[in-house]
C-alpha cells in the first residue's frame, strides 16, 4: 500500500517563498503530481514530475515561479514555490500515478494515491 504525506505548508507574505514536501512510502517508480484546492472548487493541477525526475510539467499559473523536484533515495518530492501570490492560497495535495502517458498528468483522475494535503496561505 502506497502512502503519501505532505508537510511544509504555512503562512507566507506575498512575494515570499515556501517549500512543500511529499514523502512517499513504498515503491518510488511513480510519476508524482501536485494539485491544489480551495473551498468549493475543483482540485487544480500545479506540477508533475516523471518517476526518474527527467521530465517536469507545470500549469501556466505557476510556470516560472514553482519548481518540482524529487529525490528517490529519500522518497521525497519537493515543490519549491517562489514569488507567491495571494491566489496561490490553497490546500496543496501530492499524488502518485502508475500511468505512463505524460499528457494525462495534469488530470487528477489519473492519480491512484493522494496525500492528506497541507495548507498554504499567502497574505498581502
Amino acid at each position: 500500500q502506497v502512502q503519501l504525506s505532505e508537510s511544509g505548508g504555512g503562512l507566507v507574505q506575498a512575494g515570499g517563498s515556501l517549500n512543500v514536501y511529499c514523502t512517499l512510502s513504498g515503491r518510488y517508480s511513480y510519476a508524482m503530481g501536485w494539485f491544489r484546492q480551495t473551498p468549493g472548487k475543483e482540485r487544480d493541477f500545479v506540477a508533475a514530475i516523471s518517476w526518474n525526475g527527467d521530465s517536469t510539467w507545470y500549469s501556466d499559473s505557476v510556470k516560472g515561479r514553482f519548481t518540482i523536484s524529487r529525490d528517490n533515495a529519500k522518497s521525497t518530492v519537493t515543490l519549491q514555490m517562489n514569488n507567491l501570490k495571494p491566489e496561490d492560497t490553497a490546500v496543496y495535495y501530492c499524488a502518485a500515478t502508475t500511468g505512463t502517458y505524460a499528457p494525462s498528468y495534469s488530470s487528477a483522475k489519473v492519480y491512484d494515491y493522494w496525500g492528506q494535503g497541507t495548507q498554504v496561505t499567502v497574505s498581502l
